[in-house]
């Protein structure tokens, strides 16, 4: 700021004041200033200001695969809200790694973010202690708190998974194979209680053979539905609990001679141009981000003196159907 100064001639205060807006200053000091700051490339140290008026202006953003669609919508999501704010996010990936989780909070804690929205990695929440103990704002996206008090964002897992399955159920399927991520994550667990109350709200038993868990990504979830397809008794139609996972099974329905319907959780794209009875509990992940990002600035400024509880709110799932439809004619 000094060095614009002295290219216009001007105080550091007036150069203070034009970036600032101020209208008290000339029309010609503040043409003087602006050409200065043009001439010379200068920029803000916004990190400094914030600091300076409390506060780092950022938070930051932890999600366990950037590579999965629904994290990179919740993202957008908490842009959106916190850009509305004024603030802006620092995004981190853990790889579903606890290790890496850990390092990435601290690193963000280091940096003195205003607040914390994350997807936990796994089932430790070791990190949300730390967070917790320095009584920086926290949010969980997807995936609820164990042992602390904190807000969180959820999605319907276990309605929207039993709403899909009911789906096949009524189209005349007995047989409905399962795939699954890891049974510890909070929605792999969710999503198989819906996939079983489905059943039994039909009076159906599901075949424990058919079910396989544990799945991580297309590659897993492709082989495992080739497995089943291939089977003796195979299932004609498959459950899925996240897109990535009905994306390795239609890789295995379109190699296989079967004609088998399909449904998953979370919409993914091209899904309505694939040609195949397709089922798919479909909910809004940028609603995910842009509920977290609104709680978590509740906190960083909070409306009045009285402390919130901790909160949880669920973004609903809908069914929607692509494809020709196929009865099981059961």
């Amino acid at each position: 700021m000094r060095d614009v100064a002295a290219q216009a001639g001007v105080s550091a205060m007036t150069v203070s004041r034009v970036l600032k807006g101020d209208p008290r200053v000339s029309d010609r000091s503040r043409a003087l200033v602006l050409a200065a700051v043009e001439e010379l490339g200068y920029r803000l140290n916004e990190t400094a200001r914030s600091l300076r008026v409390g506060g780092s202006g950022l938070i930051g953003l932890v999600v366990t695969n950037i590579a999965n669609p629904f994290y990179s919508r919740l993202a957008l999501g908490v842009q959106e809200v916190a850009g509305e704010h004024g603030l802006r996010v620092l995004l981190a990936n853990t790889g579903e790694d606890t290790d890496r989780e850990q390092e990435l909070v601290d690193d963000l804690l280091a940096r003195q973010v205003d607040g914390i929205v994350l997807v936990p990695a796994g089932t430790g929440q070791g990190p949300l202690a730390l967070v917790a103990a320095r009584k920086m704002p926290l949010v969980l996206a997807s995936r609820p708190p164990l042992d602390i008090d904190t807000d969180c964002v959820l999605v319907d897992d276990f309605g929207g998974a039993r709403d899909a399955t009911a789906r096949l159920i009524a189209a005349g399927h007995r047989r409905i194979g399962f795939l699954g991520n890891p049974p510890a994550l909070y929605t792999g667990a969710e999503r198989f209680r819906g996939y079983w109350a489905a059943h039994e709200e039909a009076g159906l038993e599901p075949d424990e053979l058919l079910v396989r868990r544990g799945l991580r990504d297309p590659a897993t979830a492709q082989k495992a539905a080739q497995e089943l397809l291939d089977g003796p008794d195979a299932p004609t139609a498959l459950f899925c609990t996240n897109n990535r996972l009905t994306q390795g099974a239609v890789r295995a329905v379109r190699s296989s001679a079967r004609t088998t319907a399909l449904a998953g959780f979370d919409n993914f794209e091209l899904a309505d141009v694939l040609g195949i009875p397709l089922t798919i509990a479909d909910y809004d992940p940028d609603e995910v981000g842009r509920r977290a990002a609104r709680m978590l600035i509740d906190r960083i400024r909070p409306s009045s003196d009285h402390p919130l509880p901790a909160r949880r709110t669920v973004v609903p799932t809908h069914v929607i159907e692509y494809g020709p439809r196929h009865n099981n004619g059961a």
